[in-house]
């Protein structure tokens, strides 16, 4: 799923991924229009896209670039964040999840926003969603990929009858400092092995196709180096030579990548004194242009705002903007209450920190993950009988074994 966008950097990478999980949606128009018989949906989706972006006003275009922490008890999305979906300028959520929160949520974006725009959720889904397995680095301690693989799988169907539709995993991270905890999230300290189960967990989490209803699209992260974190601190500082960046963190991004992940999560820390979140060398440079990457890329939990203290921008205005010399390449995962695109960008916009163009090329990166991923608004059920018989299946197939 080359073809899924950034969700951080760009509007069309986030309607991308919106419209791939909602397949269903991509062949209709808010006018009704239906696409004609034995397109290509990779044709009609790039087409959708392009019609929606030339619709979206720019608050809508911002708001596709942001993702919001539902009520993570419940799974509910607050009664203000339902008014940005009727309004069209909320594209995802975090947290957001169980059958009856988001098919109400999404039967919103749908019927009653401006353009019928489908929501993204997302939710860890890291070793598991109701069957839990081995954490990852105990699986990896196996050598099985095929059950990594396996249990991914699983995970992806029990987490989809939920409405989850987007997890961020897998951490494909290479860790060689035991103080450092997130260690246990990923493969260990080996290239190889980190490449092989990067590979595999993708696999297991998208499949082979990612309209299907028991799928999920993943996310490789923590790009790039956040294992290499000072003294194991977690947000540390990592400084790390290009030999070292080329031949031991970044085998396993390019496994995932060769695997079809549809998204990129960016890391909290700095490289070579440069937060990455805010690091145009490593985001734009590095990983669209060096490497190709065309996807759509998140940034992890406030790091946007996670600028600031980095030094890196002045308020949450300038975070939100990236700054004058920050390219930002995806969709920004903000806490309870944040709306900082929709709140603070536009004025950057205004203020010409940010080129409306780009704007518009992020939007549709961002767009295509959301246009491959299930239609959600033919699946609109309650999800608890389903939930239940894949639960019931899956223990019973694999949770013995995984």
């Amino acid at each position: 799923m080359r073809s899924l966008r950034s969700a951080a950097v760009s509007v069309g990478a986030a309607l991308t991924l919106a419209l791939v999980i909602a397949a269903g949606l991509i062949v209709q128009g808010p006018g009704g229009s239906t696409a004609a018989q034995g397109a290509d949906p990779a044709d009609e989706i790039e087409s959708r896209i392009d019609e929606l972006l030339g619709q979206m006003t720019l608050e809508q275009k911002l708001g596709q670039l942001q993702m919001l922490d539902a009520d993570y008890p419940t799974g509910k999305l607050t009664e203000e964040q339902l008014e940005m979906v009727r309004n069209g300028t909320l594209g995802s959520t975090l947290n957001g999840r169980g059958a009856k929160n988001t098919n109400e949520a999404q039967r919103i974006a749908v019927e009653e926003s401006p353009l019928g725009i489908p929501l993204l959720f997302g939710f860890d889904v890291v070793h598991g969603y109701r069957t839990v397995f081995p954490v990852p680095l105990g699986e990896a301690a196996t050598w099985d990929v095929a059950d990594a693989e396996r249990s991914a799988a699983i995970a992806a169907r029990e987490a989809r009858a939920a409405g989850v539709a987007w997890t961020f995993a897998p951490m494909v991270d290479i860790a060689r400092d035991p103080r450092w905890g997130r260690i246990v999230e990923g493969a260990g300290e080996d290239p190889f092995l980190g490449s092989a189960f990067a590979s595999a967990r993708v696999q297991g989490f998208q499949g082979s196709d990612l309209t299907q209803p028991d799928r999920v699209a993943a996310t490789a992260k923590h790009f790039v180096g956040y294992g290499g974190a000072e003294g194991g601190r977690d947000y540390n500082t990592v400084d790390v030579s290009d030999q070292r960046l080329n031949e031991v963190y970044l085998p396993p991004y390019r496994a995932a990548v060769d695997a079809g992940v549809a998204s990129i999560m960016t890391s909290f820390n700095e490289l070579s004194g440069v937060p990455v979140t805010g690091n145009r060398d490593v985001l734009t440079g590095l990983l669209r242009e060096q490497r190709g990457w065309d996807g759509a890329v998140v940034s992890d939990y406030t790091a946007v705002a996670e600028l600031i203290p980095h030094g890196y921008a002045a308020d949450e205005a300038d975070a939100a903007s990236g700054g004058e010399d920050v390219a930002h390449d995806g969709v920004e995962v903000g806490g309870p209450g944040h709306a900082r695109f929709v709140d603070h960008q536009h004025g950057g916009v205004v203020d010409a920190a940010v080129p409306v163009g780009h704007i518009g090329v992020l939007g549709a990166s961002v767009g295509e993950p959301g246009a491959v991923v299930g239609d959600e608004a033919d699946e609109l059920g309650d999800g608890v009988g389903l939930g239940a018989e894949l639960v019931a299946q899956d223990r019973r197939g694999g949770g013995g074994r995984c």
